[in-house]
Order: structure tokens, then sequence, then C-alpha cells
């Protein structure tokens, strides 16, 4: 493997290139890592603070009230779902600017 070298960021995904180039995209084409790091700071603590509250607030509530705990639950959930999306985009993103870095991977 190419350990402690940089890996150029047309062949940084998994397996590389997804599609052949069609000639109409720029050469030096890069995608916005920087600001999927930034989406992904900013929204996983906002996911997971609306997964707590969502979970406490099902848990305090009783059947007779509006909202009742069961649309409560369903937002707790997707919520959470949320958060786990976020926090693994997360992980694929430092990969990958650690591996385009040329920093050896764990």
């Amino acid at each position: 493997m190419n350990r402690g070298r940089p890996v150029p960021r047309e062949r940084s995904g998994m397996i590389g290139r997804r599609f052949p180039r069609t000639g109409t995209e720029p050469v030096t084409a890069r995608s916005a890592l920087g600001l999927r790091v930034l989406l992904t700071a900013v929204f996983l603590p906002v996911f997971v603070a609306a997964t707590v509250l969502f979970a406490v607030w099902a848990a305090s509530s009783s059947p007779g009230e509006t909202p009742g705990p069961a649309p409560l639950t369903g937002l707790a959930v997707a919520s959470g779902v949320l958060a786990l999306v976020a926090a693994m985009d997360g992980v694929v993103l430092l990969r990958r600017m650690r591996r385009e870095r040329g920093r050896p991977q764990a």
C-alpha cells in the first residue's frame, strides 16, 4: 500500500475514481471536505441534543398529553439516526483527509 505518501484527491476514495472523467469537469476539481467537516461539527451536537431532549420529553409525558409519547419517541429515533449519520460522515471525512495529507491511518 501507499503508506506515508499523500494520495492524490482523485484517488482518495475507497476504490479510486468512481466514474471515468467525461472531460467536462475541471482537472483540479475538489470536493468541499472542509465544509462537510464544518457541517458535521455543527450538526452532530445539535442532533445529539435533540435526541436527548425528545427522549426525556417522551419519558416524562403521559399518553393523554399532546404530543404523546409515541410521536416524541419517533422524533428521538429520527434525531438519533441523523446524529449517527453525521458521526459516520465525520469519521469518513477525517480518514479521507488524513489519507490525502500523507499520514498513515490506523
